[in-house]
């Protein structure tokens, strides 16, 4: 099989899928590629995927190139670093193993396919034990480190945006994040809680129609659309104050205010909306498991630990929490379909009288039932 078509280069996967176009080949440097990142792949309808490094390790069981396979994407893997140089627009070939521009051959790697990804999904499940050592490891060194960090109370910003005694919702570009948030709608509608987008969690929320009162993290994954929204912007610094987020917040001509805190941008969230005095902090799409760190490029989650362990009191983690049980059906499409089917039924009774006078006789049998 041949696929051609034009392509797009970028180190980082999150930047390129802001970039590419439909149809288009990505050309990324993305070792062990993480399910999120192959989802945004697959959102943005790329034609094909050539990944200069190996997208399976086989350190931990990562399901990106699975992902990718499901959804009918081809992936032609680990065909070396010399593929970064190549430039956005160009017609690129992928023929067998191999890839190709104006008939020369540039590279060459491994076209993956499904039996080969489940092969090695099962080897790295044999290596987790060595990877979950390691990580455990890396998470206590770094833990004793850090606790002083998190004992203590930081400096908050001024705020505008009010969080004593009120429910705060966390959002963050996690796995399952959308659904999970799409599970929780009623909460959000019925509490009014205060919204806090992490980073590309600004856009979750506005894609399911809500508006976050205040936007926080490195500012890398958020869209420009979401961050000049009118949304209060606080980025996150590290415990030093360096903060390179506010480079961008500065080019769109916006301010914000500055947040320093250990660990992940999740994590100042949580200390951020603790020490403000919220009432409940609810987290949707964080990352909790060692996968979820290691698909981030982290040896370790010990700020993410310590951080459960200030906050936990108020906790609740929404994680997952939408493979719980099916989503129940709308109620207000429910009724828009029984009005739509009654509609026949009340134009007739308007028209007979004895079917009138059943009529009247069922609803009022209805109001007697419910009481109104």
């Amino acid at each position: 099989m041949v696929i051609t078509g034009k392509i797009r280069v970028d180190k980082r996967t999150k930047n390129l899928v802001k970039r590419i176009k439909p149809q288009e080949i990505a050309v990324i440097d993305h070792a062990d590629l993480d399910e999120l990142s192959a989802l945004s792949l697959v959102k943005a309808k790329v034609k094909a995927v050539v990944n200069a490094s190996p997208s399976m390790t086989g350190n931990y069981p990562n399901t990106g190139p699975l992902t990718l396979l499901n959804h009918g994407i081809p992936l032609l893997d680990n065909v070396g670093p010399a593929v970064m140089n190549l430039k956005d627009h160009q017609y690129l070939e992928i023929k067998h193993n191999e890839i190709y521009i104006d008939k020369q051959k540039i590279a060459g790697g491994e076209r993956q396919t499904k039996e080969k990804i489940k092969a090695a999904l099962e080897k790295s499940k044999r290596n987790l034990a060595r990877s979950l050592n390691r990580f455990i490891e890396n998470t206590i060194l770094n833990a004793d480190l850090e606790r002083s960090l998190i004992i203590e109370n930081l400096s908050l910003p001024p705020l505008t945006t009010q969080m004593k005694d009120r429910h705060v919702l966390i959002v963050v570009r996690g796995q399952g994040y959308l659904e999970d948030l799409a599970a929780i709608k009623s909460y959000i509608n019925d509490l009014k809680p205060v919204l806090i987008g992490v980073d590309g969690g600004a856009d979750a929320l506005r894609e399911l129609g809500y508006f976050p009162h205040l936007i926080m993290g490195d500012m890398d994954s958020v869209s420009d659309e979401a961050l000049l929204g009118g949304s209060e912007l606080v980025v996150h610094a590290y415990a030093n104050g360096h903060a390179p987020g506010l480079d961008r917040i500065k080019k769109l001509g916006l301010e914000a205010k500055i947040f320093a805190a250990p660990g992940t941008s999740e994590d100042a969230a949580m200390l951020l909306a603790h020490q403000a005095g919220a009432a409940l902090l609810v987290a949707v799409g964080t990352h909790t498991s060692m996968i979820d760190f290691l698909e981030k490029g982290r040896p370790g989650m010990a700020s993410t630990v310590l951080t459960r362990i200030k906050v936990g009191a108020i906790l609740v983690d929404a994680k997952g929490v939408s493979k719980l049980y099916p989503g129940k059906p709308d109620l207000k499409a429910v009724l828009k379909v029984i009005l739509a089917a009654c509609l026949p039924l009340i134009i007739i009774a308007s028209t007979s009288s004895l079917l009138s006078h059943f009529t009247r006789l069922l609803w009022l049998k209805v109001k007697l039932l419910f009481s109104f």
